[in-house]
């Protein structure tokens, strides 16, 4: 029916969006991927989709921010995310990082969590494993 790929890949995100059907929520790691071998400092970039990133605070349905688990597991739903050297909080709505690692292998997981640091619990987070030269 579509010879071009791109306008049948277009036709299909149309009637996707127009039947209600919605983008899964999650968060997801841009940089660096699951298994990587990276060298300080490692650069961390994260992904979204279904919610939006607003500051520590804000107490708007739907919103809320990144926290970087470092060695770490996904956190309860309605669970406080701790602030310390292994969990790191990007309250301004920051969308990555620069960390400095011991060298070996090191879990990060990308918790996102509300205006208030409750977690949303795992379904809004994200585990990788990198390996640190």
């Amino acid at each position: 029916m579509f010879k071009n790929k791109w306008l049948a890949g277009a036709v299909l995100a149309a009637l996707l969006a127009a039947s209600g059907v919605a983008r899964a929520e999650g968060v997801s790691f841009v940089q660096p991927k699951d298994g990587a071998t990276v060298s300080n400092p490692v650069h961390v970039a994260f992904g979204l989709d279904g919610m939006k990133i607003a500051p520590a605070g804000t107490r708007t349905e739907g919103t809320g921010h990144h926290h970087l688990l470092i060695d770490g597991k996904p956190l309860a739903k309605g669970e406080v995310i701790p602030a310390n050297d292994k969990s790191l909080h990007f309250g301004k709505g920051q969308t990555e990082t620069d960390l400095t690692l011991p060298p070996g292998d090191h879990t990060l997981t990308l918790q996102f969590g509300d205006g208030a640091h409750r977690s949303y619990g795992p379904g809004m987070s994200k585990t990788i494993t990198v390996h640190v030269k």
